[in-house]
């Protein structure tokens, strides 16, 4: 607890309005490859607190969509539609389908991560069962020219999942924010030029 109070990231998000250090990742990430434009249309996977949410919609200027998706309750964000579900059951899917109005995705992020069990293996299993409904979302939605960064966790499972990244987009890099705790295995999958 002494750590997180402490923590730069934390206090930095404090001071400028942000609900979790969890912002200076995107932004650190979106400054490099320059993923959020003006008049996108962005799909925000395991949204709450909404920290990403709000680095979008800023980015964006009112200037587009932002759509938010998480199983926890997010407080509103101007200029961001927020759906509450899970999305692995086909309702919630089909909601966040129909609030994008037929129209295709420019970025798709993912910070989805499981409840955590405690038990490494079936936490990882899960961790990757989020990243892989995220890319198969992508595959469905986002338009040939659009993004999808993916939080996953270096572990088993891991490679497999990358492969399928690289079977589906042009380019695929790692990104280790220095946000991104040290100890933690987190690394963000960025996916770019959509293949088919």
């Amino acid at each position: 607890m002494q750590e997180h109070v402490n923590d730069h990231y934390v206090q930095e998000a404090k001071r400028l309005g942000y609900r979790a250090r969890a912002a200076f990742k995107l932004i650190e990430i979106d400054a490099r490859d320059r993923l959020l434009r003006s008049g996108q249309i962005v799909v925000d996977l395991g949204s709450a607190p909404g920290s990403w949410s709000q680095v979008a919609a800023a980015k964006l200027r009112r200037n587009g969509t932002v759509i938010a998706l998480d199983l926890l309750a997010m407080e509103g964000i101007a200029g961001v539609e927020f759906i509450q579900g899970d999305f692995s059951q086909d309702a919630v899917l089909a909601a966040l389908e129909a609030a994008l109005r037929g129209g295709q995705v420019d970025l798709v992020l993912s910070d989805m991560a499981p409840n955590m069990s405690g038990v490494a293996a079936v936490d990882q299993a899960r961790g990757m069962l989020l990243a892989e409904l995220a890319l198969e979302f992508a595959g469905k939605w986002l338009k040939p020219s659009g993004a999808l960064l993916v939080k996953v966790f270096q572990g088993e499972g891991f490679d497999g999942f990358r492969r399928q990244m690289m079977d589906a987009f042009a380019t695929v890099g790692v990104r280790k924010p220095k946000a991104s705790r040290d100890r933690s295995s987190e690394v963000y999958l960025l996916g770019t030029g959509k293949k088919g």
